[in-house]
């Protein structure tokens, strides 16, 4: 990865926690639970809630902050996968939302501090994701600096009544 994509990246990631919570803004209770349309129109039982969005985003910020650390510090690491469904059915996505909210941005500040401070032989770690492969630096931060965005727009359109 060339060093403007990288900054272009580090960019993004570091205004992630600030689009969530934009995109959280006065939001009601029944915003907060809505449970979005299917392309039909009808309710979509299986996707989440702005409120289970929330608490996906601490989760997979959570299994980040590991994966990152895994990458630097264990040469060819195993990164294991998880699933994010079995996840927010287990661990009670309907709670509140404060807390989820001060994880997702104490670990993206942690996170982003140790990314500054890597050296260009860091960002060549790699190692072995569990059901994707090959994982590298790169790729980690492709995947994590958009994550909470896409799920920040998502909470944007469900609240317009576009999903």
């Amino acid at each position: 990865m060339d060093h403007n994509t990288r900054t272009a990246l580090l960019n993004r990631y570091a205004s992630a926690y600030d689009a969530v919570v934009t995109s959280l803004v006065d939001i009601t209770p029944a915003e907060l639970d809505r449970q979005p349309a299917a392309a039909d129109g009808t309710v979509d039982t299986a996707a989440w809630t702005a409120r289970q969005i929330v608490h996906h985003l601490a989760d997979s910020e959570t299994n980040s902050y590991i994966r990152l650390r895994k990458l630097i510090a264990e040469d060819n690491t195993e990164i294991q996968g998880y699933d994010e469904p079995v996840w927010a059915t287990r661990l009670y996505y309907g709670r509140p939302i404060g807390t989820p909210l001060d994880v997702l941005k104490a670990v993206r500040e942690s996170s982003y501090e140790l990314l500054e401070s890597l050296t260009e032989e860091q960002w060549l770690c790699e190692g072995t994701h569990s059901s994707r492969g090959r994982y590298t630096m790169a790729m980690w931060l492709e995947d994590y600096a958009v994550h909470p965005h896409e799920h920040a727009d998502q909470i944007d359109r469900a609240r317009l009544g576009q999903i």
